[in-house]
């Protein structure tokens, strides 16, 4: 029997521990903050009925989707995104827990879409959101979920980029193409990554608008300048006063920054951004995408915005909703190319490791790495009676802090050599007293 090469899908990826510990530490960060904002947990089924999924991301999204017949010959598709399943559980659940309802969900979704360096055809998003409120209220506080995300993350050096749909869908009414917004905003939004010569030929392939028009959009939506000073060129762009959907867009985002800036959230984090359109044709008010200004290049990694129609497809109830997701995986492809602290770390969630001597003292050793863990440390006990330099080569190796040593002479005096790994530095202390050594130890 030949062997098989164990080898993964393109774009699909294992995670060692030393990715592994890194992101879970992504995640509960994510859920803490989450939590702090009064959103509550919930999840959905990574497979849905196509019905379901199909047609509420516009037609690009739907080519990427996996789909295929499950043995029940009923027509099947995988996740690719948090939102539209949300929708659905929306239309189910939400009349039972009230309106507005904040919830949070996490977990992997899947888009056959070409990889690309933090871009993966597997990948885990990590979505906040309210449904049930159309208030301006809820929008701000996705941006500022967002910021307090990233600073527990330890990221500092993000930009929110922020617009608004009502904003656009009003530009483009005042040039004569509102009706052609869908497929102009669905371009507009690869403008980062292709350029706009480029997205000028899409729109006329994909809107059917003339080279001038498109080239009118994009004039329109490459204001610079402070947020002030772009919000005030993006009014004087109209012939009289902004339409109806533009000024409540404009009014959306001038409150926006300006309860930012009340609530504190550090000058120059938000930036209003013209050009930001979304991809996805279920948004219809505020939009965000959040980039790290010290690796730009890698996209967006957390973004989202008003979707106020999407549940409707469900449901007769009036579900509108804002929210927004962190992708995960790309984060933390950001993370590793900027050498994050978090990832330098081992590759044991342990922070103690007890050597193993003799077999005779294994019961002695699991006692004082359950006191340990009682005190909230992280152990582990080597399971094997081997060299003692082997041992020390696996505690570096693999990233513990702190050693534990004990052998007949220890155990005869009472006593426990606690070993610094980093310093190289080895104190003996009485046993009653290890638990605190190792916490001064640790920090």
């Amino acid at each position: 029997m030949s062997l098989i090469e164990p080898r993964t899908l393109q774009g699909f990826r294992d995670y060692p521990p030393a990715l592994m510990i890194p992101r879970e530490r992504v995640l509960q960060t994510a859920r803490a903050v989450y939590r702090s904002y009064g959103y509550s947990p919930i999840d959905t089924p990574a497979l849905e009925l196509a019905e379901v999924l199909l047609g509420k991301g516009g037609g690009e999204n739907d080519r990427i989707v996996y789909r295929f017949k499950d043995h029940g010959d009923r027509d099947v598709a995988m996740r690719f995104d948090l939102t539209v399943p949300f929708a659905r559980f929306a239309a189910v659940h939400v009349p039972q827990l009230g309106k507005p309802f904040k919830r949070y969900a996490m977990g992997p979704v899947w888009r056959g879409e070409r990889p690309g360096q933090g871009r993966y055809r597997e990948f885990w998003q990590c979505d906040f959101d309210t449904i049930g409120t159309t208030s301006n209220a809820s929008d701000i506080e996705v941006a500022l979920v967002i910021s307090d995300l990233f600073t527990a993350l330890e990221i500092p050096n993000v930009q929110i980029r922020v617009n608004n749909r009502l904003l656009l869908n009003g530009l483009l009414e005042s040039i004569g193409v509102a009706d052609k917004a869908v497929p102009l905003l669905r371009c507009l939004d690869k403008l980062a990554k292709i350029g706009r010569d480029k997205v000028i030929d899409e729109m006329v392939k994909e809107a059917a608008v003339t080279a001038e028009q498109a080239g009118k959009v994009l004039d329109l939506c490459a204001a610079t300048g402070t947020n002030d000073d772009i919000l005030a060129k993006a009014e004087a762009s109209f012939d009289g006063p902004p339409n109806e959907k533009a000024r409540e867009g404009l009014a959306r985002l001038r409150e926006l920054l300006a309860v930012a800036q009340t609530a504190g959230v550090p000058d120059g984090r938000i930036r209003i951004d013209l050009s930001i359109a979304r991809g996805l044709d279920y948004y219809t008010g505020t939009i965000y995408e959040t980039f790290l200004t010290d690796l730009p290049g890698i996209g967006s990694v957390c973004s989202g915005g008003r979707y106020d129609n999407l549940a409707s497809l469900y449901t007769k109830d009036v579900l509108p909703g804002v929210g927004a997701s962190l992708g995960v995986d790309r984060l933390i492809a950001a993370m590793e190319e900027l050498k994050h602290p978090w990832m330098t770390g081992g590759i044991t969630p342990a922070q103690v490791l007890v050597l193993n001597f003799d077999s005779q003292y294994l019961g002695h050793y699991q006692r004082v790495a359950r006191a340990l863990r009682a005190a909230g440390v992280g152990v582990e006990v080597y399971p094997e009676v081997k060299r003692v330099k082997a041992q020390f080569e696996y505690a570096d190796k693999r990233g513990f802090r702190v050693a534990l040593i004990a052998g007949g002479d220890e155990f005869a005096a009472g006593v426990w050599k606690v070993k610094d790994m980093a310093k190289r530095e080895e104190a003996s202390v009485p046993e009653a007293d290890v638990p605190a050594k190792v916490l001064a130890a640790l920090g």
